[in-house]
């Protein structure tokens, strides 16, 4: 059992924990919604990349742990092909997940953190999003297996039928009503409310955390200046999901649940909810503990614990250990290779609407096309930010002090 647990918290550490959830999310694409087979070239491609992780392993222990799940996950999940969306698999999947946290109730640390008047509905909320998700991939799935077939999808065979609001919505409404108030009032008497002393500012909880809804922009924090992470991107998201109805006219799917049909947009939200956003407000509430060090789901939080970490620049990067020079004085000098680099990646839509992704510029036409592609660059940064902090330290690609502007 204390294999398992460490075996647990090494995989649950952000970098190998995100790059795992970037497989299983590119898994379920591939060989559970397009029907992919470990013997093509993309199976053969996952394949692959599962063995350099077990040898690589091999040097840097971490990624062996990480090898491991990805290869057991990944043939698991090929082997399953398109019936994970059986309901007797689902159900099977629903209490393989269920007991796995009640026996990791058992474990001290894991039941003082999941047992928190403030964490108990945000592990429910885990729950419920998994169910609701896999209830719409499923539906997605058999509505495209039917229209390859020729028929139509099961949601426009419902169109003739007629709801009233009084009895069909108003009885719902009542029953939901009737079930909610009895739940919440079994919920006020078995869990005590988090109450907590009246403010002081001389006394500061450790870790001071934010509202479960804000804990995503705090984890962002750690990754960017605060005047992107609590400004700048959050405008982006807001302006981003209502910009959506826009740039994405395609008619198909519209009013029935399908993948194919659109299968990069679904794809590139679902990856934007489930694995980034998703994954921060998890770290940021479960495995985020005191002085925001990270900790595994079966670790204690020791106050006391200091995680050596030297953050650099990508200038110090650049001209101290790269030339082995002192960074110029002028800023726009020092900062230059950043500069570069940032503006390369905000021109790379140009340059893919000439090559891989033609089709869709002409699809799309220019205007949607180079804002739906700056809103997914900007998407994007947030993983790739992610990563080279975890493999560089890097802090600021381009940090300048002299006016306060730090990316």
């Amino acid at each position: 059992m204390t294999f398992i647990k460490d075996f647990i918290n090494v995989l649950s550490a952000s970098s190998i924990s995100f790059l795992l959830l970037s497989s299983i999310f590119a898994f379920i694409v591939y060989f559970n919604l397009l029907d992919g087979q470990l013997r093509t070239k993309g199976g053969k491609l996952f394949l692959g990349l599962g063995i350099a992780f077990v040898l690589i392993g091999l040097f840097i222990r971490p990624l062996l742990y990480l090898g491991i799940a990805y290869l057991a996950i990944m043939f698991g999940l090929a082997h399953l092909g398109p019936r994970l969306w059986d309901r007797k698999v689902g159900k099977w999947l629903l209490i393989f997940m269920l007991a796995g946290f009640f026996v990791s109730m058992l474990d001290p640390n894991f039941f003082l953190i999941a047992a928190k008047p403030d964490n108990v509905p945000i592990g429910a909320m885990i729950f419920l999003l998994g169910i609701f998700t896999w209830i719409a991939l499923r539906k997605a799935y058999l509505n495209d297996k039917q229209i390859a077939a020729g028929g139509i999808p099961w949601e426009k065979t419902e169109t003739s039928e007629k709801l009233f609001v009084w009895p069909d919505l108003v009885y719902t409404e009542m029953l939901c009503m009737i079930l909610l108030t009895i739940v919440m009032i079994v919920w006020s008497i078995v869990l005590r409310a988090p109450l907590e002393e009246a403010a002081n500012p001389t006394s500061s909880p450790n870790p001071a955390k934010a509202p479960w809804y804000f804990l995503g922009l705090q984890e962002m924090l750690v990754y960017f200046d605060p005047w992107l992470a609590g400004v700048v991107l959050p405008t982006l998201i807001i302006v981003g999901l209502m910009a959506i109805p826009y740039i994405d006219t395609n008619p198909k799917g519209a009013g029935y649940y399908s993948f194919r049909e659109r299968k990069w947009e679904i794809g590139i939200f679902l990856y934007g909810f489930l694995v980034l956003w998703s994954f921060l407000i998890i770290t940021g509430t479960f495995l985020r503990g005191p002085n925001w060090n990270f900790f595994g789901p079966y670790e204690y939080w020791d106050p006391n614990k200091l995680v050596p970490l030297v953050n650099i620049d990508l200038s110090e990067f650049f001209w101290v250990s790269l030339f082995h020079m002192p960074p110029p004085r002028l800023w726009v000098i020092r900062e230059l290779p950043g500069i570069l680099l940032v503006v390369g990646y905000l021109s790379l839509p140009p340059l893919l609407a000439t090559g891989p992704f033609r089709r869709f510029y002409l699809k799309m036409g220019a205007t949607r096309y180079y804002v739906g592609a700056f809103l997914f660059l900007i998407m994007m940064a947030l993983p790739i930010k992610m990563v080279l902090r975890w493999l560089f330290n890097l802090k600021y690609i381009v940090h300048i002090q002299e006016i306060f502007f730090n990316i």
